[in-house]
């Protein structure tokens, strides 16, 4: 039994896969006619913030909408992929759209859109702005889909624009260079509107600030306009106003404190105070992003473990979990990792080495692009763990629990993975 009964909209959104042959088809041009089909949701949305990047768009946006929610403001946010449920990518001032609601957007877009072709990602985001024009909000948050310059997102003239850490990710559509991507993600720079950046490799940096002269648009820079760093146990933030001296982010990582400077730049430059600050670093929640799972089967199958969960998948998501580890009170630790056949596997794998006891692959249930588990094995082994193949994530957790008294083991390595543990620990 999922939280809403979502038969209905389970119903549309399964036609909705058969509209396009392709998952992903970036362009621009079926998202504007349905639009225009719509009459234009788009234009009618709240004030947006629009967040592109390789790493830390979700957990960027969550502490923003935090914020904002802590200084009493109402905030729409859209964000990809869901987890456990479609229902998560469509936020309505703070809550979660209801089933009845998504059920007869969906069909309204399907009906706009008649028999041209169109990707799932295209009319659930149309279906996404027509929702977020016809509620009352304080602001809108989109995150990117894929890249930037032509994610059916990147229809809108935003309040404020956003680019995260790029890194390299998707090059099979973005381009084989950090530069080539981070023109791809600079592609949701708009003339005269502020784009806040967070930390960039030089190449990186060097493009974006390139689109955003070419665009008038001012740049707020990590290093240049704002500074963020943790002292002493404390989150320390300084730019042009002033200097915070806040509480770490309640998102777990080192790689967070960074996330939390590109969401206090943006809530400083919307005029937020000081309650929204430190709302946004105290009550952000952000699930599968190095989540501790304290209920469900899982744990009730291994009550010794300390679980958590991860959906980090490129080699800057094997990065962020590497340092959190480190970070991590000392404590004998396991890989279950499951990773689609798309993703540069050894590179995720690399960082982790050292890190881990050993690793138990297992392949991702009901999912097409899973990489086999005999795959994810040989990648985790050149690497240099300790790898080995388990038939599933139940059977690899009993293996660790029976064999150590009282182990840590993260389960990670793909969003889909993540969400097929959240649907049934959650």
């Amino acid at each position: 039994m999922t939280l809403y009964g979502t038969a209905g909209s389970d119903a549309v959104l399964q036609r909705m896969m058969t509209l396009h042959p392709k998952v992903i088809d970036l362009t621009l041009g079926r998202v504007h006619r349905l639009l225009d089909a719509l009459g234009h949701p788009e234009l009618r949305i709240p004030p947006a913030i629009h967040i592109a990047g390789t790493n830390g768009k979700g957990s960027t946006q969550a502490m923003i909408r935090a914020g904002l929610e802590g200084a009493g403001k109402s905030a729409h946010a859209y964000t990809s992929p869901h987890l456990a449920r479609f229902h998560e990518r469509i936020r309505l001032a703070g809550d979660l759209i209801s089933e009845p609601s998504l059920t007869a957007l969906l069909d309204e877009c399907v009906t706009a859109n008649g028999p041209d072709e169109i990707t799932f990602f295209e009319i659930t985001t149309c279906a996404a702005f027509l929702a977020f024009a016809r509620q009352p909000a304080d602001f809108t948050l989109l995150e990117v889909g894929l890249g930037g310059r032509l994610d059916a997102t990147n229809v809108i003239t935003p309040r404020l624009s956003i680019i995260t850490p790029v890194s390299l990710d998707h090059q099979q559509f973005l381009g084989d260079t950090v530069g080539a991507i981070a023109g791809e993600k600079a592609g949701i720079i708009k003339r005269g509107v502020p784009v806040i950046v967070g930390p960039q490799s030089p190449e990186g940096l060097e493009v974006i600030e390139s689109v955003a002269a070419r665009l008038g648009a001012p740049v707020l820079a990590y290093g240049q306009h704002w500074h963020v760093g943790e002292e002493a146990g404390r989150l320390v933030f300084q730019d042009e106003n002033g200097l915070l001296d806040l509480p770490l982010p309640n998102l777990l990582g080192p790689f967070q404190v960074q996330n939390a400077g590109a969401a206090l730049a943006a809530l400083r430059h919307l005029g937020m105070g000081d309650a929204a600050c430190e709302a946004a670093v105290t009550r952000a929640v952000w699930p599968a992003r190095m989540q501790r799972l304290r209920r469900g089967p899982l744990v009730d199958l291994a009550p010794s473990v300390e679980l958590f969960l991860d959906g980090g998948h490129n080699p800057a998501g094997g990065e962020a979990v590497a340092a959190t580890l480190a970070r991590l009170p000392a404590r004998e630790t396991h890989l279950i990792c499951g990773m689609l056949n798309t993703k540069d596997v050894r590179g995720y794998m690399e960082p982790l080495r050292g890190h881990a006891k050993t690793l138990r692959a297992v392949s991702i249930p009901n999912e097409v692009n899973t990489l086999p588990a005999e795959a994810t094995a040989a990648a985790a082994s050149a690497a240099g763990l300790d790898a080995t193949v388990a038939p599933s994530v139940a059977e690899a957790l009993a293996d660790i629990a029976a064999a150590n008294p009282h182990p840590r083991v993260l389960i990670c390595g793909s969003l889909y993975l993540a969400g097929a543990i959240l649907r049934e620990n959650e």
